[in-house]
């Protein structure tokens, strides 16, 4: 499904538990396969810079739940600089997007010491955006969001199944390369994050496996639950 330009993909999120975790990754290797990404058994670590402008915008969107929404950010794997990438999510009710362009690790370091001109140079959109708010509405990065992703895949409807574990938000430091980075972790101990993403439809044999953990539909954000590092979350035992 496209709209506006942007390819849609459906998106839902779930808070599940260490019992229903090793339930449904064993469920999982039957049928499903890893990530090619994947290394290691347990996954690969995630690491977003977060942005948001002196308005607040992402944060109270999230929270009133507008509809239709943005939210930038700067993400790398495994704390490694060789591949940054400046990303922009999309929402559209329950369907996401995402927009993406490549960073040199020179032009990370410019935008954390607050020279945002070079984008304003480069072809892609995300990147004039960017330049475009950190002009108008001061758009800075504001918090890092650090988690250990477990992800399968099942190529009928593109579906995509990730398990994010030890979620945490970073304290004080907004470097994600530096050695300062301290991270605190935001959830109940053996609290994760199921999300399923897949196009137009989810093959049956792989709802039946999912039935277990896609008990209440949650509108999790990450990115405001590390912004509000008291939250307090139900989950099922």
């Amino acid at each position: 499904m496209r709209h506006e330009g942007y390819k849609l993909r459906h998106e839902y999120k779930y808070y599940i538990n260490e019992s229903v975790y090793y339930t449904l990754r064993e469920r999982f290797r039957h049928l499903l396969t890893m990530d090619e990404n994947t290394e290691r058994e347990d996954g690969y670590l995630i690491s977003s810079l977060y942005f948001d402008d002196m308005y607040q915008t992402a944060r109270h969107e999230k929270i009133d739940g507008t509809r239709f929404r943005k939210k930038y950010r700067i993400r790398v794997y495994d704390r490694s600089d060789q591949l940054i990438k400046l990303e922009c999510k999309i929402k559209f009710d329950s369907y996401i997007s995402k927009v993406s362009a490549s960073l040199t690790r020179e032009e990370y370091d410019k935008i954390l010491n607050d020279d945002y001109e070079f984008l304003a140079h480069r072809k892609e959109n995300v990147c004039r955006e960017l330049y475009g708010l950190h002009q108008t509405k001061l758009l800075v990065p504001v918090t890092v969001v650090e988690y250990t992703r477990e992800a399968y895949v099942f190529e009928e409807g593109n579906v995509r199944i990730t398990f994010d574990k030890n979620i945490s938000a970073s304290i004080f430091e907004l470097d994600m390369f530096s050695d300062e980075l301290t991270m605190s972790e935001i959830l109940p101990k053996g609290v994760m994050v199921l999300e399923v993403k897949y196009d137009d439809y989810i093959p049956k044999s792989v709802l039946a496996l999912l039935q277990i953990g896609m008990t209440e539909k949650c509108a999790i954000s990450k990115y405001l639950l590390c912004r509000n590092k008291n939250v307090r979350v139900r989950f099922n035992d």
